[in-house]
């Protein structure tokens, strides 16, 4: 979701029912993350925003287009000084446009640095917000299995089984020892599996 959506949807009621198609536990999940979002949008400073829209603006096609035209009216102009006899503000091989348009590439390169900084950070918070979701998720699944285990040997009329699947279900998972066993396959590198190691 766009700043632009999110800026529209502080300004609308925070609490607008979600659609009629959609179920209840879905409406809530997406107002969770409307709300997220909110809260982030929130804590950007006044300036942040100002440099966020800016960079949208120059991510624009309409951008690219503006600045060729302005660039093909300075040289029109300024070849049509010269033709007329006129001395031009900007002579061949134009000095004066070579440092305009440099000066406007840095600030276009700070900008989008700037925007680019803050959509990581936040890809990042994400990033971490997730793995948090699915270690606490795994938690209780292990917690359901074991009751369910526990249920099952307690239950008279059920027999009662060695179920070695299920007791390694029981287990926790251990996060240092699975990104341990990434790396040791090589799915953490950028370079490609060997064929050998592939499943």
């Amino acid at each position: 979701m766009s700043n632009e959506r999110v800026e529209k949807d502080m300004q609308e009621s925070p609490t607008r029912p979600p659609p009629n198609s959609l179920s209840e536990h879905i409406g809530q999940n997406i107002e969770s993350v409307v709300a997220l979002q909110r809260r982030e949008w929130e804590m950007t400073s006044l300036s942040q925003r100002r440099v966020e829209r800016v960079g949208r603006f120059i991510g624009r096609p309409a951008y690219l287009v503006g600045l060729l035209v302005f660039v093909a009216i300075w040289i029109a102009v300024n070849l049509g000084l010269v033709s007329s006899g006129r001395t031009p503000w900007d002579p061949l091989p134009f000095e004066l446009l070579a440092g305009l348009l440099t000066l406007i590439a840095l600030l276009t390169t700070t900008i989008v640095l700037i925007s680019q900084n803050r959509q990581s950070h936040l890809e990042q918070q994400h990033t971490h917000l997730g793995l948090q979701v699915n270690l606490l998720t795994e938690q209780k699944v292990t917690k359901l299995i074991h009751l369910m285990e526990e249920l099952r040997k307690d239950l008279p009329m059920v027999k009662n089984r060695v179920d070695p699947q299920a007791m390694a279900m029981q287990e926790r998972a251990d996060a240092s020892q699975v990104i341990t066993a990434i790396e040791e396959v090589g799915l953490a590198n950028d370079t490609e599996v060997p064929p050998e190691q592939r499943s």
